[in-house]
């Protein structure tokens, strides 16, 4: 038997023996750390990054010349498709009594220049954010009114967070028809490349 084999051996043979002297003084192993609960907001906010980070890599993934692209008539182009988004964020926390800041245009499905597309799109995400994490913690759970009906805050945000989602999707849709891979996408097959073959 080598050396390696034996001190393995021995490990786990003081390893069990500690355990059966632990449970036999009537006591219990120490347990883990638990995490503590996560709060709507937290969980929310995760969201928001994960879909933000993919949504502003996609349109900067996009080039110039597809950002009037659109897959038929009557429905919306590519730089129209964020537009959307970013007009959403910004209007979305209004129902908190949060206004857009100033300089917002109204218009902003006009906007056909990537890179007023995509900064408009940084800046509405920037002011979802700041909603959510200005609101209390408390205020997620009070009812209020919101596209005519109530419902509770917390139901509230993680709407956007689907409509963000929803829009996602069509963005990628829009990519892989102009034969643009999604960044996270190409990464993800670089990253399998690399690795070696078994």
């Amino acid at each position: 038997m080598n050396r390696y084999v034996l001190h393995t051996l021995t490990l786990a043979l003081l390893t069990a023996l500690s355990t059966a002297v632990t449970l036999a003084q009537g006591t219990q192993p120490p347990k883990a750390a638990t995490a503590p609960a996560s709060s709507s907001r937290a969980e929310f906010l995760r969201e928001l990054d994960n879909v933000e980070k993919k949504i502003l890599s996609l349109a900067q993934a996009m080039p110039q010349e597809k950002y009037t692209w659109r897959p038929m008539e009557d429905v919306r182009s590519v730089s129209e498709v964020y537009t959307h988004m970013a007009g959403s964020n910004f209007n979305f926390p209004q129902f908190l009594g949060i206004k857009p800041p100033a300089g917002i245009e109204r218009d902003m499905d006009k906007i056909t220049d990537k890179t007023k597309v995509v900064e408009a799109l940084k800046q509405s995400f920037a002011h979802v954010r700041r909603a959510a994490t200005d609101t209390p913690e408390a205020d997620w759970g009070k009812t209020i009114a919101f596209s005519g009906r109530n419902i509770v805050v917390r139901e509230a945000f993680f709407r956007l967070a689907l409509g963000m989602r929803e829009h996602l999707g069509q963005s990628v849709a829009y990519a892989r028809m102009n034969r643009v891979v999604p960044p996270w996408t190409a990464e993800r097959e670089a990253q399998q490349q690399k690795r070696p073959s078994q």
